[in-house]
């Protein structure tokens, strides 16, 4: 080799390792401390999160995280890795959550310390095979439990939620090994019709945006993954690190009672929208900052028999008649393609398909099989809440002892729905599950706690918070997004854009009444039309309707109905109006309603909305927004379409005759 070649070669192996070494250096993480002692090592600090005066491997944050996961559970006793493998309800001091007669009082940041043992099914109503203790006091929770997971669903202040998050990371990070809380969520940022605890949150003081299907309505992507990123910089400024949601399920069965909470009909415009929620929440990849998600309810829950919730002993089975198992699986692939942190299978059980007919946290060939093997899934599998005790459709016959063991065998890593880790410790003790086997969910779990950053910094800033959460930059955004979601289905008589100079009625119906809605002075001076409070004096009547069936924890197996008249719509009304008067209807639609019932030949404006404002509406009713969303699904014409429908079977594809309005539909001015 000449001299050349090797000053040449030497030249190339500096610069390499120069590289390397530069690109390689550690920055110091900031340290959230309030309790462990700071250890200082070669010019850095680390938190001493197990109180041993050295530097553990599992808190040096410059070592890989499979390093220090792997450390870490080294270190951890079989009973702080079981309590580790449950995720419950947590309640703050004040809130009652699953309490029946509980007192009214307000919430605040401390901890509630009473345990809430149920002996009956909340849903069957009949005695549990054990008490299942659903919520544990908190400092039970953390230092006898060892309990890390946990679920929020306390309504209150950014101020109340920082405040209590802290005082929760304070008292795990006192703890033996220091292990930081993680704490998630149902959605808190969508006007919604059914709010029942383990759905939604409801109205809150985050940003308000539309709908999960009036997000879909939009066709707007790229709002969609700046919605994400505002609820994660919200939820993570007061302490929620974790969502449960969201729905990439099918609204291929319009009776089935989730619909609402998801983004329509389309394999692919759900796919799509998942990618966005997913990376919005998440970010490319899950790190300091990021709001892991709990993409539910695999496989795809939609194609329920007769729509009926598998909550429910008469809504455990979920069928497959137009054969479209595979698409309902497009969405949860779009889910994994995008990083998703955590996926939970449904309770329901397949019936007349390949598969057992068992319960899907219990179903090998699916949780294994299929999401991991197949698809590609590496992340947390997180069981619905309570199949073990409550819903184990399927394996009914199995003690809970072997529910846990056939669960684990199948794949889930975290158990939602109960507190109390005794009989899942029982299960591992008695052999019917390895250490070994639990070692693997535990990698996982801790995995994503590390990542999160959590372990370096759980503590966030409660005055950041309260100026975060809900501040008007983002509610502009939420606004443009109520306006995008209304679609425009018909203006046969051109009644919209309402001109100028027009006297209007507003009313809005919902749950068997009727409202006035009242519209402000300078508002409706904006718009330049006259608001009159009796429909005989308006020029015209803009009838808003809302229809619910009720929550979805009311069900009793009855057939689920989708007329109007059945969800708490006057119709007679509907037709008086719209015979006497020029009317605009506006149907809310959380289902594909059925509106046969309103006479045709007066149903000739009509709009959708999927939870918006009452301003947002106005605006597209004047033509000061032009209305720019499409249906995420298909709406049947009549009872008897919805009887003959395939449950698994999306609205545009089912036979012709089917449809009143179609997928994708929507007019502008």
């Amino acid at each position: 080799m000449t001299n050349y070649h090797i000053n040449i070669t030497r030249i190339l192996s500096f610069t390499l390792v120069s590289f390397v070494t530069f690109a390689q250096s550690p920055v110091q993480l900031k340290l959230g401390n309030q309790g462990v002692q700071i250890i200082k090592s070669q010019g850095f600090e680390f938190k001493d999160l197990n109180k041993n005066g050295k530097l553990d491997r599992y808190e040096d944050w410059r070592l890989p995280n499979e390093t220090r996961v792997k450390d870490l559970i080294s270190q951890m006793t079989l009973e702080e890795k079981i309590g580790f493998m449950l995720i419950s309800t947590t309640r703050m001091e004040g809130d009652y959550a699953f309490q029946q007669d509980a007192p009214k009082v307000e919430i605040k940041s401390g901890f509630n310390e009473e345990d809430l043992v149920q002996n009956i099914n909340m849903f069957s109503k009949k005695p549990l095979p054990v008490p299942v203790m659903s919520a544990v006091g908190t400092t039970k929770a953390v230092t006898q439990y060892n309990l890390r997971h946990f679920i929020l669903r306390a309504n209150t202040s950014a101020k109340n939620m920082a405040e209590w998050s802290n005082n929760l990371q304070r008292l795990c990070e006192s703890s033996r090994l220091g292990i930081p809380a993680i704490v998630a969520s149902n959605p808190r940022n969508h006007i919604t019709v059914d709010a029942s605890l383990g759905l939604s949150v409801g109205t809150t003081i985050f940003s308000k945006w539309p709908g999960e299907l009036g997000l879909a309505a939009m066709r707007d992507l790229e709002l969609t993954r700046e919605f994400a990123d505002i609820a994660r910089q919200e939820w993570a400024a007061v302490g929620l690190r974790k969502g449960y949601m969201y729905m990439a399920d099918l609204a291929t069965e319009p009776r089935w009672q989730r619909v609402e909470g998801t983004f329509g009909e389309n394999a692919d415009l759900a796919a799509s929208m998942i990618r966005e929620i997913t990376l919005g929440f998440q970010k490319n990849e899950l790190e300091t900052g990021s709001v892991a998600l709990t993409i539910k309810h695999f496989p795809g829950g939609g194609p329920q028999v007769d729509g009926q919730d598998p909550h429910f002993v008469w809504g455990q089975d979920q069928h497959y008649p137009g054969s479209m198992f595979d698409y309902h699986l497009k969405p949860f692939q779009a889910a994994i393609d995008a990083g998703t942190s955590s996926i939970m299978p449904y309770y329901a059980k397949p019936i007349n398909t390949q598969y057992e007919a068992v319960a899907f946290a219990y179903n090998k060939a699916i949780i294994n099989d299929l999401l991991r093997v197949k698809m590609g899934f590496k992340g947390i599998i997180n069981s619905d809440t309570g199949p073990i005790e409550m819903m184990p459709w399927g394996v009914e016959n199995l003690t809970i002892l072997e529910r846990y063991q056939k669960a684990i065998d199948c794949g889930v890593d975290l158990f939602s729905g109960t507190g109390d880790p005794t009989l899942l410790l029982e299960t591992v003790k008695k052999g019917m599950v390895s250490e070994s086997r639990i070692n693997q969910s535990i990698e996982r779990l801790l995995t994503e706690k590390f990542k999160l950053g959590l372990f370096e910094n759980p503590y966030v800033d409660v005055s950041y918070a309260e100026k975060m959460v809900g501040n008007s930059e983002f509610q502009k955004r939420g606004d443009l997004a109520f306006r995008k979601s209304i679609v425009l289905l018909r203006n046969d008589t051109k009644l919209l854009p309402i001109k100028k100079g027009t006297k209007v009625y507003l009313e809005s119906i919902y749950n068997d009444s009727k409202t006035n809605t009242p519209v402000s002075t300078s508002l409706a001076n904006e718009l330049g039309i006259e608001f009159v409070k009796d429909k005989k004096d308006a020029d015209l009547v803009v009838l808003w309707l809302t229809p619910t069936a009720g929550s979805l924890f009311s069900s009793t197996g009855a057939e689920i109905k989708l007329q109007l008249s059945d969800n708490k719509i006057d119709v007679a009304y509907i037709n008086e109006v719209t015979s006497n008067k020029p009317t605009v209807v506006v149907i809310n639609y959380s289902n594909p309603w059925v509106i046969d019932e309103i006479d045709t030949k007066n149903l000739q404006t009509v709009l959708a909305t999927f939870g918006t404002s009452s301003d947002a509406l106005l605006d597209v009713l004047t033509g000061k927004y032009n209305p720019t969303g499409k249906m995420p699904f298909t709406t049947p014409k009549s009872r008897q379409a919805v009887l003959d429908n395939q449950s698994d079977v999306p609205g545009y594809l089912k036979p012709s005759g089917y449809a009143l309005f179609k997928f994708n539909e929507g007019l502008g001015y």
